[in-house]
């Protein structure tokens, strides 16, 4: 079983900075795309953004472009997501996620794609 866990949520002021790992055990880790999505309270999950198993960097829109980014260490099994100038609306639980590889091109964004899922950091941003 691949399992992913989330750590490094916490509370921070605006325009802070943040990094969150997940780390992904099990299986192959460097043939899994993974993503970032997350969830406010009475909300719908949204994505974030993701990494592809070569390094491409997916992002949900010019909102978050510019300010986070991802990276990935197939050495620790591990996807860092990196988190800058934070607003209050990026309060939210985030979860990583992990994708087996396809022979066929898909969209990052959906949550369907993705098989493994971990349990979620919260993230608070105060104004």
């Amino acid at each position: 079983q691949v399992q992913p866990v989330e750590s490094g949520g916490g509370l921070v002021q605006a325009g802070d900075s943040l990094r969150l790992s997940c780390v992904v055990s099990g299986g192959t880790f460097s043939s899994y795309a993974v993503g970032w999505f997350r969830q406010a309270p009475e909300k719908e999950r949204e994505f974030v953004i993701a990494i592809d198993r070569s390094g491409g960097i997916r992002y949900f829109g010019d909102s978050v472009k510019g300010r986070f980014t991802i990276s990935r260490d197939n050495g620790k099994n591990t996807v860092y997501l990196q988190m800058n100038s934070l607003k209050p609306e990026d309060t939210a639980v985030y979860f990583c996620a992990a994708k087996p590889p396809t022979s066929y091109s898909v969209n990052y964004s959906l949550q369907a794609v993705y098989r493994y899922w971990g349990q979620g950091t919260q993230v608070t941003v105060s104004s």
